[in-house]
């Protein structure tokens, strides 16, 4: 049996006590004892626990927003796409496997995981509704909408649970911000020198060729490993992906 597929039963396991254990060790273990699982492949399966589970619940999330943006896509202009997105992927979130997930994330040692998870939503959406962008412009939306994506979805886990109208209302004026921001790019740019002050400044950025941030490490183990063990043949020949 393939490492992703032990991974994902796990997965599944430990999320279904989630809301009584919280994102962390215990519900894993529980998960383990469900399965009938040797506890030792935790270690390999889940190294950051708790973490490492709240990743996989929010990379869940992105992966089925993605295939809405491709199989239904929003209409209207940008603005109102994003903000269809956003709320889409609020909407088909479990608030409180959010909420554990958000306590976990939220810890110093686990920031940088946080970080980099609100970047790839933001990716998600923005590649979902089809930016082409090449150059600095490619990480400031990306990074403008992380900041707007984190900020709505810590005001949803305190809004009323059966109407969005307020997260409605806060995304709005998040966005409106955004949209002036842009104007105020696009005006600048306008001015005499400020254009290629600009370009001289950042123009030799270009988006990376994945779609992972600066630093992301390749897994020590292969996705199509084989049980027990975990390495594939490669890896037994010292070639590790």
């Amino acid at each position: 049996m393939s490492i992703d597929t032990e991974r994902d039963r796990l997965i599944d396991a430990a999320l279904a006590h989630v809301t009584f254990e919280g994102m962390n060790d215990a519900a894993i273990r529980a998960g383990v004892q469900d399965l009938g699982m040797d506890a030792r492949l935790v270690q390999v399966l889940l190294p950051q626990g708790g973490a490492d589970l709240a990743a996989a619940y929010h990379r869940r999330g992105d992966a089925a927003l993605a295939d809405w943006l491709r199989d239904s896509p929003p209409q209207g202009g940008f603005r109102d796409r994003i903000a269809q997105a956003v709320l889409h992927r609020l909407e088909t979130a479990d608030r409180e496997l959010v909420r554990a997930g958000a306590a976990v994330l939220a810890l110093p040692q686990h920031a940088a995981l946080g970080a980099k998870l609100l970047w790839e939503t933001a990716d998600v959406i923005w590649s979902g509704l089809g930016d082409t962008s090449e150059d600095v412009n490619w990480y400031s939306k990306r990074a403008t909408l992380s900041a707007v994506h984190g900020a709505t979805v810590l005001f949803w886990l305190g809004d009323d649970p059966e109407d969005m109208h307020d997260t409605r209302r806060f995304l709005d004026r998040r966005l409106d911000g955004v949209m002036r921001f842009e104007k105020l790019k696009a005006f600048a740019r306008k001015l005499p020198g400020a254009g290629a002050a600009l370009n001289l400044a950042t123009g030799w950025i270009r988006k990376p060729g994945s779609r992972n941030l600066p630093g992301h490490v390749a897994p020590r183990w292969s996705p199509r490993g084989d049980l027990p063990g975990g390495r594939d043949s490669s890896a037994k020949n010292g070639n590790r992906t």
